[in-house]
């Protein structure tokens, strides 16, 4: 993290800054944190650390732990597929959108797009840069969001997609997944949207956003039993 300037929109500027953080894996599941410790690496006084903690906390970002003070929320596996749960949802009913309006878009246009997105994604896979790879991950879904012509659907999922990049960043570190066959799946969700094809857009949509909540819940849980054996 970096020292912020005293400036305007001081509490939004700390939460994105201790979000970040958390989300990149700087601060860590089960790590205390104190309103001192940030204001100081941050550059400011203790009034916007406290401000940003009380945001953080409503969105299940950091907790109370006791004697421990603030600690920054463990991964979940249960809620990491809860959570996936509605972005399947949500992402079946994007991409039925983007496929119903094709046409009217430009499917051209919408083509240009859509593969310039898994060209840099599928680079950035080649060249394992975890960073881009979220970036370009998030980026092809709300464009899918864009197409769809509902601007609730990235309303509403805006935070999920905090808690899913912090997920992804903690287990992509350990563990990467196999990233051409993500891009795969977003390929072949594209050419469904781009015939205008509703119903197997929304499926495989649904489906790429299940199996990677399964893919990601089941690597939380072995690092989690690979951690107690560890203790023990």
């Amino acid at each position: 993290m970096h020292k912020i300037p005293s400036q305007t929109q001081l509490v939004e500027q700390v939460y994105e800054s201790i979000l970040d953080a958390i989300c990149q894996g700087t601060l860590q599941p089960n790590e205390r944190v104190t309103q001192e410790g940030l204001a100081e690496q941050l550059g400011v006084s203790r009034q916007p650390i406290l401000q940003a903690f009380q945001l953080l906390k409503r969105q299940g970002f950091i907790e109370e732990s006791g004697r421990k003070g603030v600690i920054i929320t463990p991964l979940d596996p249960q809620k990491l597929v809860q959570l996936y749960q509605v972005r399947a949802a949500l992402d079946a009913l994007a991409a039925r959108g983007a496929a119903r309006r094709v046409y009217d878009l430009g499917p051209e246009t919408c083509e240009a797009e859509g593969h310039a997105l898994i060209a840099a994604g599928r680079q950035a896979a080649a060249g394992q840069d975890l960073n881009a790879l979220l970036r370009l991950d998030m980026a092809f879904h709300q464009w899918l969001y864009q197409l769809s012509g509902n601007p609730m659907i990235a309303e509403t999922t805006a935070l999920h997609w905090q808690h899913i990049r912090r997920t992804m960043s903690s287990v992509l570190k350990h563990e990467v997944r196999s990233f051409d066959s993500v891009w795969d799946e977003h390929q072949a969700i594209l050419q469904a949207v781009l015939i205008g094809d509703e119903d197997r857009a929304g499926f495989l949509a649904q489906q790429h956003a299940e199996s990677a909540a399964e893919h990601l819940a089941r690597i939380l849980e072995g690092s989690a039993h690979a951690s107690k054996r560890k203790q023990a």
